[in-house]
């Protein structure tokens, strides 16, 4: 055994460090821009080429419409709303943005207007916005279809509070990670999408879609490096799309595809810049994934003044490309 001993310790020290390394972290895929042909532990930092995308059309939107803030496709026409004391869904021709009559929703007050969805029954519109951060009355109103088209709307409420917000002081105008422009409808739930101007990341809330009180639970966090604006969710074929913009008015959109169930941030995310530079993207919809109409408000700045516009895109040659891997 005296013999034994010295071996076993040499093997020790050439072998033993070796096997417990930890291995180089880097970008372990070869098909990003950083890729690192010496890691051997991927350390979540790939980085990749951005797709971009310019409007097969661009339209500018009437002046009674110069706050849009939500979008959806219905009855044969896209449906759009003003984010602050206007009352009033306006339709709109898909092909000429046009507007071609208005629903006025009676009795309710628009105090921050930012989302429009639907499901098969029902409009929803959120006035959720939360500029300051301490909004005690934040929900969705719930339309019913056949009322409105029958020009008497049945109107109910859904409120609700953040899981997880318990200080409503507020610290300042866009200070706050309690704000929300962003909303999906699905068969039994509606999910929420926050706009954190602290962070840059957006936080997915669950609430039930039936009027009420409720309290929307928080289900997971993205760190998508902007703001999100708008939301457009297709169930049946697994497809949240969120709009967002970063820096001064870089617009882009997220897809997110894939995942299971409602967990929507684990499905394979793909960003697409769009190119409508100072553009205040406000809106999203999509009836087949592949084709978008995307609104922006009305700003203006020291630099640059942008009207009110609806545009119009098609990613079909993107999607293919990111599927072969281009």
């Amino acid at each position: 055994m005296r013999n034994l001993l010295p071996a076993y310790m040499l093997f020790m020290m050439l072998f033993l460090p070796a096997s417990c390394s930890s291995g180089q972290p880097g970008c372990t895929d070869p098909l990003a821009l950083n890729y690192d042909p010496e890691a051997t532990e991927d350390d979540n930092s790939c980085t990749y080429q951005v797709p971009s995308a310019e409007p097969l059309w661009t339209l500018d939107l009437e002046m009674q419409i110069h706050e849009t803030s939500g979008l959806i496709h219905w009855d044969g026409s896209l449906w759009t709303h003003n984010d602050d004391t206007d009352t009033r869904l306006y339709r709109l021709d898909p092909g000429t943005a046009e507007i071609v009559g208005d629903v006025r929703l009676p009795g309710v007050f628009n105090q921050d207007w930012e989302e429009i969805e639907q499901d098969e029954d029902y409009i929803y519109v959120g006035d959720f916005g939360n500029n300051m951060g301490n909004r005690t009355n934040l929900h969705i109103l719930r339309v019913e279809k056949a009322s409105m088209l029958s020009g008497e709307p049945a109107i109910e409420k859904i409120w609700f509070t953040y899981s997880d917000q318990e200080d409503f002081i507020s610290s300042g105008l866009n200070q706050t990670e309690f704000d929300c422009e962003a909303f999906v409808v699905s068969s039994d739930s509606i999910y929420l999408f926050t706009k954190q101007w602290l962070s840059g990341n957006t936080t997915c809330y669950a609430l039930p879609k039936q009027p009420g009180n409720h309290v929307a639970m928080k289900k997971e966090v993205f760190n998508i490096q902007g703001q999100v604006t708008g939301a457009s969710y297709l169930e049946e074929e697994r497809l949240l799309v969120l709009c967002a913009y970063a820096g001064l008015m870089q617009p882009y959109l997220y897809l997110f595809r894939g995942f299971q169930a409602e967990d929507f941030f684990s499905g394979e995310g793909m960003q697409v810049n769009l190119l409508l530079p100072f553009h205040q993207v406000e809106a999203v919809t999509t009836l087949d994934g592949i084709h978008y109409y995307i609104s922006n408000e009305r700003s203006s700045a020291s630099y640059v003044n942008i009207p009110q516009r609806l545009h119009y895109f098609d990613l079909g040659r993107i999607l293919e490309e990111n599927a072969r891997g281009d």
